[in-house]
């Protein structure tokens, strides 16, 4: 059996009076919080959910989300967190594509379940109330025991199911085993120099795989894990002051806007010994800037969901900057030509990587996952070079992903939307710059011979139709003709260009 499974209970055993948990004002100590853990694992056995099966979620940070992160699995279930952000197609499209068995859903999502009858699974439970037709979870899991016996969990059972931004078409959800998962607190660990006296802070959606890079390692370690309901820059920092936080993991927009909030002042964030700035690039301004107020304790990753990390050390954050870092102990890199060889320091090419947090495939896409893992390689997609001291430097963005707010945003799912209107002939979609989210999706397109629809009329007709709020475009160009190559192609780059030299940032 694989700790964690046992992971809670155990520390429940050998570490009960010690802080696990900090929401909203609250302390959970390990025996408390393995006790709600325990409560919402028999809920979830009498509801017929069995090891394997599928339990999806779709809801903000909450006590009730974070237990259910750790029951899930104590039974030998696959979790599916899912955004609490999608529209009924997204969600319709992602419970049938992950063969879910059971879903617990925040009320603000009653609206989009009322719209989707016949097509949500048996069991449906509310983690924050009660309505008719829905199942109470609170009321449920109170009612349960508080302690049971966990799963038979091997290193090769599924852990969880994570779902790309993409929700229209055939989702694409990347498998985790308990192994991976063991991996990412056995390794992150280290690398952020945690230990169980870490407090770490999370403000962000745990729904989004870059929370488990923390999350993780503060549990396997027994650290205090300190959670936010949603990110705000000023709660942030007088969580960090008020907690004496240690660690924290934020995407580059929050960091941005907690170093322009009113309140900042880097005394009150003195406790802080790691940042870990993942999601997007941090420019180099934000880098500085974060440097000299708070120096030696800046991490950076580039890492994919799929499995492949690498970490800019706080040592190494100033004189490294332009760098994301190498990759951890037991990964290995390789930066490829389009036909396969290898690259020269200084060369750009394909970023490909292994190493022991490599998922095991896309679920139920094998085609997509032979695309994506050659001889036990994963190719990434994106483009970079290494210098002479095999730091690795980021050139271009994964398969034109849009980071907005470190939500990974991907053009095709919106273009394939677009293109279904009957005046459009063409269209590209791509990232351009937005003050609070970093960028935000933009749609150039060109229309049919004697067609009349207007950019306004064509934006708000994609945003009815995609399946996520994070996917809806700000803005739509109508174009004569796209830039390409011999070949063609369009050339995203150049259309973004112009965009991002107006805003004074590179692409």
């Amino acid at each position: 059996m694989l700790e964690l499974a046992t992971l809670i209970k155990r520390h429940a055993r050998l570490r009960p009076d010690a802080v696990a948990v900090v929401f909203e004002g609250t302390r959970y100590t390990y025996r408390e919080f393995w006790e709600r853990v325990a409560r919402a694992g028999n809920l979830l056995r009498s509801l017929g959910v069995r090891p394997g099966d599928k339990v999806a979620t779709v809801a903000a940070n909450s006590l009730e989300l974070l237990e259910i992160y750790w029951a899930v699995p104590s039974i030998g279930a696959a979790l599916v967190p899912l955004s609490p952000l999608l529209l009924r197609e997204g969600l319709a499209s992602l419970l049938r594509g992950s063969d879910a068995n059971l879903l617990l859903a925040q009320s603000s999502m009653l609206p989009v379940l009322r719209e989707m009858p016949g097509e949500l699974p048996a069991n449906v439970l509310l983690v924050d109330g009660a309505a008719p037709g829905f199942g109470d979870y609170r009321a449920l899991s109170a009612q349960q025991p508080g302690d049971l016996e966990p799963a038979e969990a091997g290193p090769d059972d599924l852990f969880n199911i994570m779902f790309t931004s993409g929700t229209t078409g055939v989702p694409k959800g990347i498998m985790h085993t308990h192994f991976v998962r063991s991996m990412y607190a056995t390794l992150m660990g280290p690398a952020f120099r945690m230990a169980p006296e870490s407090r770490t802070l999370h403000s962000g959606a745990i729904v989004f795989n870059g929370a488990f890079v923390t999350m993780m390692p503060s549990f396997f370690l027994g650290g205090t894990y300190i959670l936010l309901r949603q990110f705000d820059a000023e709660e942030t920092i007088a969580a960090i002051e008020r907690e004496r936080v240690t660690h924290v993991m934020l995407v580059p927009a929050q960091i941005v806007a907690i170093l322009g909030a009113p309140g900042f002042d880097a005394r009150r964030l003195e406790s802080l010994e790691c940042i870990v700035s993942l999601g997007a690039p941090l420019l180099k301004q934000d880098k500085d800037r974060l440097n000299a107020a708070l120096p030696g304790r800046l991490y950076e990753l580039y890492g994919l969901t799929e499995g492949f990390v690498t970490i800019l050390d706080r040592s190494e954050a100033v004189r490294r900057a332009a760098s994301v870092g190498v990759p951890p102990p037991f990964f290995r890199m390789r930066i490829l030509r389009e036909d396969g060889t290898e690259c020269a320091p200084g060369e750009p090419g394909e970023i490909v990587g292994r190493g022991p947090m490599l998922m095991s495939g896309y679920y139920k896409r094998p085609d997509l996952t032979e695309q994506a893992i050659r001889d036990g390689w994963l190719h990434t997609g994106d483009i970079g070079h290494v210098d002479g001291e095999g730091f690795l430097h980021l050139v271009d963005r994964k398969k034109d992903m849009i980071d907005s707010g470190g939500v990974k945003v991907y053009p095709r799912d919106i273009e394939e939307i677009a293109a279904r209107h009957p005046d459009v002939r063409e269209v590209a979609v791509f990232g351009i710059p937005h003050d609070k989210w970093g960028e935000t999706p933009h749609a150039a397109v060109i229309l049919r011979p004697g067609a009349e629809a207007t950019a306004d009329a064509l934006r708000n007709w994609i945003n009815e139709r995609v399946g996520a709020r994070f996917q809806r475009v700000a803005s739509v160009a109508i174009l004569a003709d796209f830039p390409r190559s011999t070949a063609g192609k369009i050339l995203k780059r150049e259309l973004r260009e112009p965009y991002w030299s107006a805003s004074g940032r590179k692409i």
